[in-house]
């Protein structure tokens, strides 16, 4: 398996080699349209439009569909018969809710007049978000996956309760 495609496995698709492949710009698209709103948002220092992107994080987040994967869908993956994107698995669910939050953060910085604050806490979800987008390493993906492993260790060497 490549590294990339393990990458998409850690977020918990379950991808051949072939979907993966024909995924490769559609899995990228959500995170590359919203980095691409971020960076404009934190280089306006626009605390409207960081909190625009709050909702579509929270319905990412709390659905198995984000908002952009419609845009994909419905629309360009048309323009070169691109495959559909499947529904987001629970790690990258979890993933877009922590980017809700840290996108709430950053607005709320913003509109209290904390720009440097702000930038650097804008700063850190692009560098995270850059890496989605590039590589479909996904840093709390990757902790998730950790966590579970741990806990699935636990289970099984720990004693049961009399």
């Amino acid at each position: 398996m490549t590294w990339t495609r393990s990458n998409l496995a850690t977020q918990g698709y379950r991808l051949t080699a072939g979907e993966a492949r024909a995924l490769r710009i559609g899995l990228r698209f959500p995170t590359a349209l919203c980095l691409a709103l971020v960076v404009t948002g934190l280089a306006l220092g626009s605390a409207t439009l960081i909190a625009l992107l709050v909702p579509i994080g929270a319905v990412a987040g709390w659905t198995s569909r984000h908002p952009f994967d419609l845009i994909w869908n419905h629309g360009l993956r048309h323009l070169t018969a691109a495959a559909q994107l499947p529904p987001n698995p629970t790690r990258r669910r979890h993933s877009f809710k922590l980017a809700t939050v840290w996108l709430a953060a950053v607005a709320a910085l913003f509109a209290f007049g904390a720009a440097t604050a702000a930038l650097a806490l804008g700063g850190v979800l692009v560098a995270v978000c850059l890496l989605v987008t590039t590589t479909n390493f996904c840093i709390p993906s990757t902790l998730l996956a950790w966590l579970d492993e741990r806990r699935a260790q636990r289970g099984v060497t720990s004693p049961r309760p009399i």
